[in-house]
């Protein structure tokens, strides 16, 4: 057999046809229907809603790529799984479905790779140039979704015994909580975190302010809990006013997801709700690159992923946050605890806050 051509070789690498046929296998639950005993084209068509020309041609297709087997019986073509096929199935133990999906949170994510053009012209997340935009407000407002933070709160609670991830243990082991008596989890996701602070520190009571759907099932993973009666979860957004009056505000894991001037706007709401007695704890996260692929993916879905702690020291300065403590910098997280700095400084004044700090981002 002859050599590809260099063009031929090109296409085969640019192709999207594969890509996309198993994406939409998961969406549609085909490898559930055809284990269930829906075998055919036209049974799998009533199974999942779909065309069933359509569908012939896309299992045909998932034949050729080895993800199915078919055979004839009885003048109809029969289709089967097979073992490369089988982890599309909703319960496999390594399932992929979830993750393979058009319509999960991580199949919308990483739907971002295909505007990777916008991502390189402007370094933005490439969520803004494709349908629906705002990919942190859709997945945490649209009950479309809540179902699926569900689940994850589920799984977060069948390992709520095993040691906190990301290096969050530095929070809640190496900064000074003695003196604390409540704290505000802002972006809180599904509590982990607050949850190992107040098991870890009972003279805490703790407050989680996230968007409707996490905020929700963080709230429910609170009143089936042994805290209970000191966790509480609102539904909020960082950058509105936050509840005012706690000792510390702390934002773990949350900037990398915004741009600079996003990020000083959210620290700003931090010191804005401090007022002149609290603190900010900010416990960034520094997501580990491998190569130019991982950097890529990441870049697709998140403006800053590895920002240095030089870098978070500039952006908090900008917010009018002074550093009033240091904690153990390790290869994925830092610890700063940051003192509002007396004058007034609002969450609305990024710019003048840039223009004061000579940065021009």
């Amino acid at each position: 057999m002859a050599e590809p051509q260099p063009y031929e070789k090109l296409l085969s690498l640019a192709d999207l046809l594969t890509p996309a046929a198993i994406r939409a296998a998961a969406t549609l639950g085909l490898a559930d229907h055809i284990r269930a005993g829906a075998t055919t084209s036209a049974a799998v068509a009533e199974k999942a809603g779909t065309q069933p020309d359509v569908t012939d041609s896309l299992l045909r297709h998932l034949v050729d790529t080895g993800l199915l087997t078919s055979s004839a019986e009885d003048g109809d073509r029969h289709f089967a799984l097979t073992p490369l096929g089988e982890p599309l199935l909703s319960d496999h133990p390594t399932s992929l479905r979830q993750v393979l999906r058009n319509d999960s949170m991580i199949g919308r994510g990483t739907q971002a790779l295909l505007h990777l053009d916008h991502t390189v012209r402007t370094g933005e997340p490439a969520h803004a140039a494709g349908p629906g935009g705002g990919y942190w407000e859709t997945v945490n407002n649209d009950p479309a979704f809540a179902a699926e933070w569900a689940e994850q709160a589920r799984a977060v609670d069948a390992t709520q015994d095993q040691p906190l991830g990301w290096g969050a243990q530095h929070i809640v082991a190496d900064y000074d909580w003695s003196g604390v008596t409540s704290v505000v989890d802002v972006g809180g996701h599904l509590g982990a975190i607050l949850m190992g602070l107040l098991r870890a520190h009972p003279h805490l009571r703790g407050t989680l302010v996230d968007l409707r759907n996490v905020s929700e099932q963080a709230g429910a993973r609170f009143a089936r809990s042994d805290v209970a009666d000191r966790a509480t979860a609102v539904v909020g957004s960082f950058f509105d006013p936050l509840p005012k009056g706690s000792d510390v505000y702390l934002l773990s894991a949350i900037l990398a997801d915004w741009a600079d001037d996003d990020a000083v706007r959210i620290l700003a709401r931090c010191r804005e709700a401090a007022g002149t007695n609290g603190k900010v704890l900010l416990a960034d996260v520094a997501m580990p690159a491998h190569g130019p692929a991982t950097e890529l993916q990441y870049r697709s879905m998140m403006p800053a992923p590895s920002r240095s702690v030089a870098d978070l020291e500039r952006l908090c300065d900008r917010a009018g946050l002074d550093i009033t403590w240091r904690g153990p910098t390790t290869g994925l997280r830092s610890l700063l605890e940051l003192t509002p700095r007396p004058g007034p400084v609002t969450a609305g004044d990024a710019d003048a806050c840039r223009e004061r700090s000579g940065d021009r981002g």
